[in-house]
């Protein structure tokens, strides 16, 4: 797996915000997420991106991470949607629509490790 795991939100920039700070929270991933500025095209004075960056480095920050996205989403009170990807190709949607999807889905981007 590669060393940092892309998240991108949609939504408004509330609820990207709100992410970040959830996940920020979490003691593995303190210092590991970063809100990357969105592409500059030419004539555009930039603007804020709908991606979330997580370095994930040794360990289990990768389980932590995917679990507390799950917690997340599972809390959401309006429709959201997660789509997780590495830099190995490995991508999946997530909605809050559906919670136990979300679980599955989560586990078979880990690699079908243990529930968080």
């Amino acid at each position: 797996m590669t060393d940092e795991v892309r998240l991108r939100v949609t939504g408004d920039t509330a609820v990207l915000e709100d992410l970040q700070d959830w996940l920020r929270r979490e003691p593995e991933l303190r210092g590991r997420v970063r809100h990357p500025p969105a592409p500059v095209s030419a004539g555009e004075m930039g603007g804020l991106s709908d991606t979330l960056v997580v370095a994930l480095g040794s360990g289990g920050a990768i389980s932590v991470l995917l679990g507390s996205v799950q917690v997340w989403l599972q809390q959401r009170r309006r429709d959201v949607s997660v789509e997780v990807s590495d830099g190995d190709g490995r991508r999946v949607a997530i909605t809050a629509q559906r919670p136990a999807d979300a679980v599955a889905l989560l586990r078979e981007l880990r690699g079908g490790t243990e529930a968080p």
